[in-house]
């Protein structure tokens, strides 16, 4: 039976990982940013403008297109970039996505706290 370890290192090998700023830039060249946060970390830590938001417990429902429960953006050809905290849910929830055949599904090193760090685009974020 593989670690915790070991299983995020192998769904990591299977991502073309994004830095923060090679997110935002696939963003605006269409692909979709979902962020799987918490309510109460977004509303603590701020929102990712443009972002759908996806409950991380319903994440391949949402996006796989055979689902009857499906967003209408789910499609086997979008560039999905999956982001949570700190960029470990997002690494195994990326692979997930791989697996059901969204190709092009990917994540962010370092998650939203990687994002903000870097002065990337917040909304609501709190005044330190």
């Amino acid at each position: 039976m593989p670690t915790i370890d070991e299983l995020l290192a192998e769904a990591r090998s299977r991502l073309g990982r994004l830095t923060p700023e090679e997110a935002l830039a696939a963003q605006a060249a269409g692909a979709l940013l979902v962020d799987t946060r918490s309510d109460r970390d977004r509303a603590a830590e701020g929102s990712l403008p443009g972002a759908i938001v996806v409950d991380r417990t319903v994440l391949e429902w949402r996006l796989d297109p055979s689902s009857e429960t499906a967003l209408p953006e789910a499609s086997y050809d979008v560039h999905v970039v999956v982001i949570c905290s700190d960029g470990f849910s997002s690494s195994l929830a990326a692979a997930t996505l791989q697996q059901l055949g969204i190709r092009r599904a990917t994540d962010v090193v370092g998650g939203f706290r990687a994002w903000k760090a870097a002065g990337l685009p917040v909304d609501g974020a709190p005044v330190s």
